[in-house]
């Protein structure tokens, strides 16, 4: 499909006009605060997610800088004393039986969840300062994301490798990607076992910690996985942060890159699989490398210092074969190749087969900064294809490009991210 200019051009104003029609606004019920954000769909997900509202604040520069500040001061009102930042905030007393019932979550108080999401936000500062050149906004929000990093360093890693774990498979926000299938005991078939299977095995990880708040308790050997995704973004947003500081005049950024430079060398050294070309995450305190091929092994080539030898092979080896990730509508949130593989949604469980925008927004800029241009241009040519014939859709059937799950779902407009920077 050749898309056209008239079409690009409809996909933008479908954008706007989702994150126009998404924006919450009122006074929280439980604390008194003002919240102002524009939340992942109306409809389906009302509230506001960390990494939800990361994104949605790079795609709102593309709308209206202001309002993009506003999401990240919203979601860091979110931040508590010690420095934990919860995964979802529940600013209206009315959805909190809605929360409870309709997503498997724990919460440490009825307004926020006891479990985080993968900081993105870092990288959503940096871009915010490129755009803007506002150095105060940078200046007010830097102690608050601080604490943020410095909680995921001293509770998340505790076996002191540089590599930070999450403790169920929310936090990641990959929900129920076949990688989690082992340690979540999910049965491997039929499809329409693998959703009440994930209840029950999420209802097991929250009994291990007794009712407590979990970012409070000790992490246990029940699900504890170091994630590459995660931990590519976490190194990402600790780059980006650490030049926030350098250009603002801030201190710290010399500890930021040292946590960098540690994350990425056990990257390297524990998740670098030579002979498949891959990196696998880690599970359990063994470590045991977990041999599934989805999208995580592909999130290393956001880091700038990857050797070119790797970035080469993930790309030829992987995300270019179109018998695992290059389908005719990519990235697939697992490779094809996998039995796992449902990109038709029959399992009713999400990052097991479908594309998401946010994942190609990332892998866009990774291939760029690696040289692989022409790459970038047809992931986002096939990205904005997907929007332009299927509306701004939570996840794509990587094959046949059909739009799946939630309508209106704010972050698939980092499109405009793409559309800009392909325009550039």
């Amino acid at each position: 499909m050749t898309i056209t200019g008239a079409q690009v051009e409809r996909v933008v104003a479908e954008c706007r006009r989702v994150l126009e029609g998404n924006r919450q606004r009122g006074v929280s019920a439980w604390d008194g605060k003002r919240y102002d954000f524009v939340c992942p769909s109306p409809a389906t997900y009302p509230f506001q997610w960390w990494w939800d509202s990361a994104f949605i604040a790079i795609a709102l520069l593309r709308v209206d800088p202001e309002l993009s500040k506003q999401e990240l001061r919203c979601l860091l009102q979110g931040t508590r004393p010690d420095g934990f930042m919860p995964h979802m905030l529940l600013w209206e007393k009315s959805a909190h039986e809605r929360a409870y019932t309709e997503y498997s979550i724990r919460l440490a108080h009825p307004f926020y969840t006891a479990t985080i999401q993968p900081p993105v936000i870092g990288r959503s500062i940096e871009r915010i300062y490129e755009a803007t050149g506002d150095a105060e906004f940078v200046r007010e929000v830097l102690p608050a994301v601080r604490k943020i990093f410095d909680w995921l360093d001293d509770i998340r890693d505790p076996d002191r490798d540089g590599l930070i774990a999450i403790i169920q498979p929310d936090e990641s926000g990959l929900d129920a990607s076949p990688k989690y299938d082992a340690a979540m005991r999910l049965p491997f078939d039929p499809p329409s076992d693998t959703l009440p299977a994930l209840r029950v095995s999420m209802q097991r990880l929250f009994k291990a910690y007794d009712g407590k708040p979990m970012r409070e308790q000790p992490l246990q050997d029940v699900f504890l996985f170091e994630d590459v995704m995660v931990n590519a973004i976490y190194a990402d947003s600790l780059r980006a942060l650490a030049a926030m500081c350098r250009a603002t005049g801030a201190p710290g950024a010399e500890d930021l890159e040292a946590r960098r430079a540690k994350c990425v060398k056990a990257l390297l050294t524990k998740c670098w699989d030579d002979r498949a070309g891959a990196f696998w995450d880690l599970s359990g305190k063994a470590e045991e490398r977990v041999r599934v091929l989805t999208f995580s092994i592909l999130f290393p080539l956001i880091l700038p210092e990857l050797e070119p030898k790797i970035a080469r092979r993930l790309v030829e080896e992987h995300l270019l074969n179109d018998k695992e990730f290059w389908l005719p509508y990519p990235v697939p949130s697992i490779a094809a190749s996998e039995p796992t593989f449902d990109p038709d949604w029959k399992t009713n469980t999400t990052w097991r087969g479908p594309t998401w925008m946010n994942v190609n927004w990332y892998l866009y800029w990774g291939l760029r900064q690696h040289g692989f241009d022409d790459v970038a241009h047809e992931l986002a040519r096939r990205s904005i294809e997907l929007v332009a014939r299927s509306g701004v859709r939570e996840f794509y059937d990587p094959l046949t490009g059909e739009g799946e799950g939630a309508e209106d779902f704010a972050w698939t407009t980092l499109v405009l991210d793409l559309i800009a920077a392909e325009r550039a």
